[in-house]
Protein backbone atom coordinates (compact mmCIF):
# COMPACT_ATOMS: atom_id res chain seq x y z
CA UNK A 1 0.00 0.00 0.00
CA UNK A 2 1.28 3.36 -0.63
CA UNK A 3 2.04 6.19 1.47
CA UNK A 4 -0.64 8.65 1.30
CA UNK A 5 0.80 12.48 0.52
CA UNK A 6 1.88 14.68 3.07
CA UNK A 7 1.68 18.28 2.92
CA UNK A 8 4.10 20.28 5.30
CA UNK A 9 2.92 23.63 5.68
CA UNK A 10 4.83 26.28 7.57
CA UNK A 11 3.69 29.89 7.56
CA UNK A 12 6.38 32.44 8.18
CA UNK A 13 6.53 36.45 8.37
CA UNK A 14 10.02 37.88 8.18
CA UNK A 15 11.42 34.52 9.61
CA UNK A 16 13.77 33.72 6.88
CA UNK A 17 16.67 33.18 9.92
CA UNK A 18 14.47 30.72 11.30
CA UNK A 19 13.85 29.06 7.82
CA UNK A 20 17.42 29.32 6.94
CA UNK A 21 18.27 27.10 10.60
CA UNK A 22 15.16 24.95 10.66
CA UNK A 23 13.89 23.80 7.19
CA UNK A 24 17.28 21.83 6.02
CA UNK A 25 16.00 19.18 8.67
CA UNK A 26 12.55 19.39 7.10
CA UNK A 27 13.71 18.82 3.57
CA UNK A 28 16.12 15.77 4.91
CA UNK A 29 12.55 13.62 6.15
CA UNK A 30 12.58 10.62 5.30
CA UNK A 31 9.24 9.40 4.39
CA UNK A 32 8.54 8.80 0.11
CA UNK A 33 5.54 10.68 -0.49
CA UNK A 34 6.41 14.51 0.63
CA UNK A 35 6.00 18.18 -0.23
CA UNK A 36 6.74 21.70 1.55
CA UNK A 37 4.59 24.54 0.95
CA UNK A 38 5.61 27.54 2.81
CA UNK A 39 2.99 30.81 3.39
CA UNK A 40 4.75 33.46 2.95
CA UNK A 41 2.56 36.30 5.33
CA UNK A 42 4.08 39.37 3.16
CA UNK A 43 7.31 39.03 4.56
CA UNK A 44 9.98 41.83 3.96
CA UNK A 45 13.24 40.11 4.43
CA UNK A 46 13.51 38.31 1.17
CA UNK A 47 12.29 35.49 2.03
CA UNK A 48 10.19 34.06 -0.94
CA UNK A 49 13.58 34.96 -3.28
CA UNK A 50 15.88 32.87 -0.62
CA UNK A 51 13.23 29.94 -1.17
CA UNK A 52 13.37 30.17 -5.21
CA UNK A 53 16.99 30.54 -5.13
CA UNK A 54 18.16 27.91 -2.84
CA UNK A 55 14.82 25.49 -2.34
CA UNK A 56 13.25 25.34 -5.55
CA UNK A 57 11.15 22.65 -5.33
CA UNK A 58 9.49 23.77 -1.82
CA UNK A 59 5.90 25.62 -3.35
CA UNK A 60 5.85 28.77 -1.95
CA UNK A 61 2.57 30.70 -1.30
CA UNK A 62 2.85 34.70 -0.99
CA UNK A 63 -0.03 35.79 0.57
CA UNK A 64 -0.97 39.73 -0.19
CA UNK A 65 -0.61 40.82 3.61
CA UNK A 66 -0.28 39.54 7.32
CA UNK A 67 -2.83 36.67 8.10
CA UNK A 68 -1.14 35.39 10.92
CA UNK A 69 -0.99 31.74 11.82
CA UNK A 70 -4.51 30.37 11.46
CA UNK A 71 -5.47 32.55 8.37
CA UNK A 72 -1.76 31.94 6.54
CA UNK A 73 -2.38 28.49 7.36
CA UNK A 74 -6.06 28.38 5.55
CA UNK A 75 -5.24 29.74 2.69
CA UNK A 76 -2.59 28.12 1.98
CA UNK A 77 -4.41 24.56 2.45
CA UNK A 78 -5.79 25.43 -1.48
CA UNK A 79 -1.92 25.23 -2.68
CA UNK A 80 -1.14 21.99 -0.73
CA UNK A 81 -2.08 18.52 -2.28
CA UNK A 82 -1.41 16.32 0.32
CA UNK A 83 -4.43 13.69 2.13
CA UNK A 84 -2.19 14.44 5.31
CA UNK A 85 -1.58 18.63 6.57
CA UNK A 86 1.06 18.68 8.57
CA UNK A 87 1.02 22.60 10.05
CA UNK A 88 4.59 22.77 11.68
CA UNK A 89 6.01 26.12 13.12
CA UNK A 90 8.74 28.07 11.29
CA UNK A 91 11.33 27.29 14.37
CA UNK A 92 10.87 23.78 14.78
CA UNK A 93 13.70 20.77 14.06
CA UNK A 94 12.71 17.37 13.27
CA UNK A 95 14.65 13.83 13.04
CA UNK A 96 14.66 11.62 9.69
CA UNK A 97 12.16 9.36 10.67
CA UNK A 98 9.55 12.35 12.45
CA UNK A 99 6.48 11.56 9.89
CA UNK A 100 6.02 7.68 9.73
CA UNK A 101 4.54 7.42 13.18
CA UNK A 102 1.95 11.01 12.15
CA UNK A 103 0.88 9.28 9.09
CA UNK A 104 0.50 5.74 10.86
CA UNK A 105 -1.80 7.04 13.34
CA UNK A 106 -4.08 8.77 11.16
CA UNK A 107 -4.76 5.62 9.69
CA UNK A 108 -6.33 4.67 12.55
CA UNK A 109 -10.53 4.47 12.09
CA UNK A 110 -11.92 7.69 13.58
CA UNK A 111 -8.58 9.75 14.11
CA UNK A 112 -8.54 12.95 12.22
CA UNK A 113 -5.39 14.86 14.13
CA UNK A 114 -2.30 13.80 15.74
CA UNK A 115 0.99 15.21 17.29
CA UNK A 116 4.42 14.18 18.15
CA UNK A 117 6.03 14.58 21.55
CA UNK A 118 7.28 18.24 21.16
CA UNK A 119 10.67 18.67 23.53
CA UNK A 120 12.72 21.42 23.47
CA UNK A 121 15.61 22.37 21.22
CA UNK A 122 17.90 21.23 23.32
CA UNK A 123 15.80 17.72 24.51
CA UNK A 124 16.41 18.98 28.46
CA UNK A 125 12.79 19.27 28.82
CA UNK A 126 9.46 19.06 27.39
CA UNK A 127 8.04 22.02 25.38
CA UNK A 128 5.89 24.57 26.31
CA UNK A 129 3.25 24.45 23.13
CA UNK A 130 2.77 21.04 23.31
CA UNK A 131 4.70 18.43 25.39
CA UNK A 132 3.15 14.88 25.01
CA UNK A 133 -0.16 15.99 23.85
CA UNK A 134 -2.80 18.56 25.12
CA UNK A 135 -5.79 18.98 27.69
CA UNK A 136 -8.30 21.52 29.01
CA UNK A 137 -9.81 21.85 32.51
CA UNK A 138 -13.11 22.16 33.20
CA UNK A 139 -12.89 26.02 33.11
CA UNK A 140 -11.09 26.06 29.61
CA UNK A 141 -7.60 26.28 30.85
CA UNK A 142 -5.38 24.41 28.54
CA UNK A 143 -2.21 22.38 30.14
CA UNK A 144 -0.22 19.24 28.63
CA UNK A 145 1.34 15.96 29.41
CA UNK A 146 4.65 17.63 30.73
CA UNK A 147 4.11 20.99 31.22
CA UNK A 148 1.55 22.46 33.93
CA UNK A 149 1.21 26.40 33.85
CA UNK A 150 5.18 27.37 33.48
CA UNK A 151 6.35 23.80 35.10
CA UNK A 152 8.11 22.01 32.06
CA UNK A 153 9.11 18.61 33.18
CA UNK A 154 12.23 17.05 31.82
CA UNK A 155 11.54 13.98 29.48
CA UNK A 156 12.16 10.54 30.95
CA UNK A 157 9.57 8.20 28.81
CA UNK A 158 6.93 8.91 31.19
CA UNK A 159 4.49 10.22 28.92
CA UNK A 160 5.77 8.16 26.15
CA UNK A 161 2.07 6.14 25.47
CA UNK A 162 -0.01 6.98 22.38
CA UNK A 163 -3.68 8.19 24.00
CA UNK A 164 -6.35 10.16 23.22
CA UNK A 165 -6.02 13.80 24.19
CA UNK A 166 -8.45 16.96 23.90
CA UNK A 167 -5.83 18.74 22.01
CA UNK A 168 -2.79 18.60 19.35
CA UNK A 169 -0.31 21.13 19.06
CA UNK A 170 -0.46 23.60 16.57
CA UNK A 171 3.06 23.88 16.75
CA UNK A 172 3.32 20.54 14.76
CA UNK A 173 -0.08 19.20 13.70
CA UNK A 174 -1.06 16.14 11.75
CA UNK A 175 -4.85 16.30 10.54
CA UNK A 176 -6.82 14.38 7.72
CA UNK A 177 -7.30 17.20 4.91
CA UNK A 178 -11.00 16.06 4.44
CA UNK A 179 -11.60 16.27 8.34
CA UNK A 180 -9.47 19.84 8.49
CA UNK A 181 -11.93 21.13 5.62
CA UNK A 182 -15.19 19.90 6.93
CA UNK A 183 -14.50 21.05 10.14
CA UNK A 184 -14.00 24.75 8.38
CA UNK A 185 -10.28 25.26 9.24
CA UNK A 186 -8.78 27.15 11.75
CA UNK A 187 -10.94 30.45 12.79
CA UNK A 188 -9.28 32.71 10.83
CA UNK A 189 -10.91 35.06 14.13
CA UNK A 190 -8.84 33.93 16.15
CA UNK A 191 -5.43 35.14 14.43
CA UNK A 192 -2.83 33.40 16.82
CA UNK A 193 -3.14 31.49 19.78
CA UNK A 194 -5.76 29.01 21.18
CA UNK A 195 -6.93 28.02 17.29
CA UNK A 196 -5.84 24.73 17.19
CA UNK A 197 -7.17 23.91 20.60
CA UNK A 198 -10.81 25.36 18.89
CA UNK A 199 -10.39 23.15 15.91
CA UNK A 200 -9.55 20.08 17.67
CA UNK A 201 -12.50 20.56 19.88
CA UNK A 202 -14.41 20.83 16.83
CA UNK A 203 -13.18 17.88 15.39
CA UNK A 204 -13.83 15.81 18.69
CA UNK A 205 -17.52 17.42 18.51
CA UNK A 206 -17.87 15.90 14.62
CA UNK A 207 -17.28 12.48 16.09
CA UNK A 208 -13.40 12.07 15.44
CA UNK A 209 -10.73 11.75 17.52
CA UNK A 210 -7.63 13.51 18.49
CA UNK A 211 -4.53 11.54 19.39
CA UNK A 212 -0.59 12.08 20.72
CA UNK A 213 1.81 9.63 18.88
CA UNK A 214 5.48 10.03 21.57
CA UNK A 215 7.05 7.22 18.98
CA UNK A 216 7.67 10.77 16.86
CA UNK A 217 9.46 13.66 18.26
CA UNK A 218 10.24 17.48 17.64
CA UNK A 219 12.21 19.75 18.89
CA UNK A 220 10.87 23.17 18.98
CA UNK A 221 13.14 26.81 19.83
CA UNK A 222 9.32 28.14 20.63
CA UNK A 223 8.38 31.53 20.98
CA UNK A 224 9.49 33.09 17.78
CA UNK A 225 6.31 35.02 16.88
CA UNK A 226 5.51 36.19 20.52
CA UNK A 227 7.58 35.56 23.19
CA UNK A 228 5.70 33.60 26.43
CA UNK A 229 4.86 37.16 28.96
CA UNK A 230 4.23 39.31 26.09
CA UNK A 231 0.80 41.37 26.54
CA UNK A 232 -0.23 40.82 22.57
CA UNK A 233 -0.02 36.94 23.16
CA UNK A 234 -1.59 37.38 26.66
CA UNK A 235 -4.44 39.37 25.15
CA UNK A 236 -4.70 36.71 22.14
CA UNK A 237 -5.39 33.44 24.85
CA UNK A 238 -7.82 35.18 26.56
CA UNK A 239 -9.89 36.43 24.13
CA UNK A 240 -9.69 33.65 21.91
CA UNK A 241 -9.72 31.17 24.76
CA UNK A 242 -12.95 32.38 25.59
CA UNK A 243 -14.31 32.37 22.76
CA UNK A 244 -13.93 28.96 21.79
CA UNK A 245 -15.37 28.14 25.31
CA UNK A 246 -18.62 29.75 24.37
CA UNK A 247 -18.47 28.27 20.25
CA UNK A 248 -18.08 24.79 21.67
CA UNK A 249 -19.88 24.14 24.94
CA UNK A 250 -24.13 24.27 25.03
CA UNK A 251 -25.07 27.43 26.46
CA UNK A 252 -25.96 26.87 29.62
CA UNK A 253 -22.82 25.10 30.47
CA UNK A 254 -21.09 27.71 28.65
CA UNK A 255 -22.52 30.62 30.69
CA UNK A 256 -21.77 28.15 33.59
CA UNK A 257 -18.02 28.48 33.19
CA UNK A 258 -18.02 31.95 31.57
CA UNK A 259 -19.14 32.87 35.42
CA UNK A 260 -16.29 31.04 36.86
CA UNK A 261 -13.80 32.31 34.56
CA UNK A 262 -14.40 35.48 35.25
CA UNK A 263 -13.53 35.52 38.60
CA UNK A 264 -10.17 33.77 37.68
CA UNK A 265 -9.27 36.03 35.18
CA UNK A 266 -10.33 39.33 37.66
CA UNK A 267 -7.68 36.82 40.48
CA UNK A 268 -5.34 36.95 37.22
CA UNK A 269 -5.61 40.88 36.35
CA UNK A 270 -5.17 41.94 39.61
CA UNK A 271 -2.00 39.74 40.65
CA UNK A 272 -0.91 41.52 37.81
CA UNK A 273 -1.63 45.02 38.72
CA UNK A 274 -0.15 44.32 42.30
CA UNK A 275 2.77 43.41 40.55
CA UNK A 276 3.25 46.37 38.69
CA UNK A 277 2.77 44.37 34.79
CA UNK A 278 0.00 46.88 33.68
CA UNK A 279 0.58 45.39 30.06
CA UNK A 280 -0.34 42.41 31.23
CA UNK A 281 -3.58 43.50 33.44
CA UNK A 282 -4.79 45.44 30.16
CA UNK A 283 -3.96 42.42 27.96
CA UNK A 284 -6.55 40.10 30.15
CA UNK A 285 -9.33 43.63 30.17
CA UNK A 286 -9.04 43.94 26.64
CA UNK A 287 -9.15 40.05 26.01
CA UNK A 288 -12.54 39.94 27.89
CA UNK A 289 -13.88 42.95 26.17
CA UNK A 290 -13.34 41.92 22.44
CA UNK A 291 -14.45 38.28 23.37
CA UNK A 292 -17.70 39.54 24.66
CA UNK A 293 -19.16 41.37 21.51
CA UNK A 294 -17.31 38.12 19.63
CA UNK A 295 -19.87 35.74 21.99
CA UNK A 296 -22.42 37.84 21.44
CA UNK A 297 -22.68 36.69 17.88
CA UNK A 298 -22.22 32.59 18.21
CA UNK A 299 -25.14 30.31 18.07
CA UNK A 300 -24.10 27.59 20.51
CA UNK A 301 -23.79 23.98 19.99
CA UNK A 302 -26.31 21.87 20.91
CA UNK A 303 -26.49 18.94 24.01
CA UNK A 304 -25.40 15.71 23.36
CA UNK A 305 -22.42 16.41 20.73
CA UNK A 306 -19.37 13.92 21.54
CA UNK A 307 -16.84 15.77 23.53
CA UNK A 308 -13.37 15.64 24.17
CA UNK A 309 -11.49 13.97 27.60
CA UNK A 310 -12.17 16.88 29.76
CA UNK A 311 -10.30 17.13 32.90
CA UNK A 312 -13.14 17.75 35.52
CA UNK A 313 -11.28 19.74 38.22
CA UNK A 314 -9.59 22.88 38.20
CA UNK A 315 -5.88 22.89 37.37
CA UNK A 316 -5.18 26.52 38.49
CA UNK A 317 -6.17 25.31 41.82
CA UNK A 318 -4.64 22.31 42.10
CA UNK A 319 -1.08 23.87 40.86
CA UNK A 320 -1.28 27.47 42.26
CA UNK A 321 -3.24 26.11 45.45
CA UNK A 322 -2.29 22.43 45.50
CA UNK A 323 1.23 22.25 44.28
CA UNK A 324 0.87 19.94 41.72
CA UNK A 325 3.65 20.32 38.87
CA UNK A 326 3.34 17.48 37.19
CA UNK A 327 1.00 15.72 34.72
CA UNK A 328 1.40 13.05 36.47
CA UNK A 329 0.22 14.35 40.08
CA UNK A 330 -3.36 15.17 38.68
CA UNK A 331 -6.40 12.61 40.12
CA UNK A 332 -6.16 10.29 37.14
CA UNK A 333 -10.04 9.78 37.94
CA UNK A 334 -10.70 13.52 37.07
CA UNK A 335 -10.34 13.47 32.92
CA UNK A 336 -13.96 12.77 31.74
CA UNK A 337 -13.93 9.75 29.13
CA UNK A 338 -15.23 10.96 25.82
CA UNK A 339 -18.95 10.89 24.86
CA UNK A 340 -19.68 8.02 22.88
CA UNK A 341 -19.82 8.71 18.78
CA UNK A 342 -16.83 8.49 17.82
CA UNK A 343 -16.53 7.58 14.10
CA UNK A 344 -15.41 4.42 13.36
Amino acid sequence: MSAPLVSVVIVTWNGLELLQRFLPSVLATDYPALEIVVADNASGDGTAEWLAEHHPKVVVVRHAGNLLFAGGNNEAVAHARGEILVFLNNDVEVPLDWLRPLAAALAEPGVAAVQPKLLQLDRATFEYAGASGGFLDRFGFPFTRGRIFDALEPDAGQYDDARDVTWATGAALAVRREAFLDAGGFDASFGMHMEEIDLCWRLWRMGWRVRVAPEAEVYHLGGASLPRGNARKTYFNYRNGLVMLAKNLPAPEARRVLRARRAFDAAAAARALASGDLATARAIREGWRDARARIATITSPPAGEPQPPLYQRSVVLDHFARGKDRFADLAADAFRDPASGARG
